[in-house]
């Protein structure tokens, strides 16, 4: 089992103990529901209870679980019963990260979060203070868009007509951007849910256009207009793990390798690379970093170098390094066509 997965599995358990405690007799499928998995796991995470207890092991130290008659009784685990306590360094992060939240416009429900932050605040005591002392030293700053203040508020518009949008059902409008391809799209799309991955924010839904489940970064959503349709997607759309596959790149993607001056790393935050690191011994003097990234469509990636000019280079594929060059020499021929008194060197 990965760390991850264990870690999962601790937090149910210690979660599954209180509530299988006020809950005797529940049947197994309403408990596995609860928790949202199934009963298999269920009796599974059952059969390591019971061999769980405190120190002894004797079988009075044991927890007592039992779920032969499809039912689940629990007993001698009143200590696992009572509520943890906040240590204050944990009271302090759910504070600072609660108003963090708080200043994202357009994403949460203003009355619950308001309702949660007095709750945790009574139950924190002191570690509330220390939580608005730090927030305040820090100044915690939330950006949807850093490079343009514009940009800003039109991710914030985006965001909040998302919001509405999961909240009654309705369809959006959007304008993409797609930098893969270098254009704009306009597509319909049922939202399925907001999810921040990796400090960025997406949206995902149904699109009409493409027929299928796809992820929209907000930042490069252009315009977000609400529709009167229906905006309930399609029984067979299913959310992907953002986590383990924000992208889902296919085996005949082109595999190209960059070399970014320091004036070029922001293609690094903009475009979905696979791998940022630090140049090779093969590098040019210039080079900052290395960027990895998969493409269908290499012409978008050359129109990129072509902007970029001497804040970039090609370590491969060699074939694009040719291609990029002959584009550039063929339009700095044209450019010298175009000037009066002037030939081409």
């Amino acid at each position: 089992m990965s760390g991850r997965a264990s870690t999962e599995r601790l937090s149910r358990l210690l979660a599954m103990v209180p509530y299988l405690l006020r809950h005797q007799g529940i049947p197994l499928e309403e408990a596995a529901g609860h928790f949202g998995i199934s009963t298999e796991q269920l009796v599974h995470d059952l059969e390591l209870l019971f061999v769980c207890g405190t120190p002894g092991h004797l079988p009075d130290d044991l927890i007592d679980a039992r779920w032969e008659s499809g039912r689940v009784y629990l007993s001698n685990a009143d200590p696992l019963a009572r509520p943890s306590r906040l240590a204050v360094d944990e009271a302090v992060a759910l504070l600072v990260g609660l108003r963090t939240l708080a200043q994202v416009p357009g994403l949460h429900d203003r009355e619950a979060l308001d309702g949660a932050l007095a709750k945790l605040s009574r139950a924190a005591g002191e570690a509330a203070g220390a939580a608005a002392a730090a927030a305040s030293a820090v100044a915690v700053d939330v950006r949807v868009d850093d490079r343009d203040p514009r940009g800003q508020e039109v991710a914030a518009q985006v965001l909040a007509a998302a919001q509405t949008a999961l909240r009654e059902n309705r369809r959006l409008h959007l304008r993409y951007l797609v930098p893969s391809r270098d254009e704009r799209t306009e597509r319909d799309v049922d939202p399925m849910r907001l999810v921040s991955v990796e400090g960025r924010w997406y949206l995902e839904g149904w699109c009409h256009r493409a027929e299928g489940v796809r992820l929209f970064r907000v930042d490069r959503i252009e315009e977000a207009q609400l529709l009167d349709a229906d905006g309930t997607p399609p029984p067979q759309a299913a959310s992907r793990d953002v986590d383990a596959d924000l992208f889902r790149p296919s085996p005949d993607d082109v595999v190209v390798t960059l070399d970014l001056a320091p004036r070029a790393a922001w293609v690094a935050d903009y475009y979905p690379v696979e791998s940022v690191t630090e140049p090779g011994e093969d590098a040019w003097a210039e080079a900052a970093s290395r960027v990895r990234l998969r493409t269908a469509d290499t012409r978008w990636v050359r129109r990129l170098l072509l902007r970029l000019g001497a804040g970039a280079r090609v370590v491969d594929p060699p074939e694009l390094a040719v291609d990029v060059r002959g584009a550039a020499v063929r339009a700095l021929e044209a450019y010298a066509r175009h000037q009066p008194g002037e030939q081409p060197g």
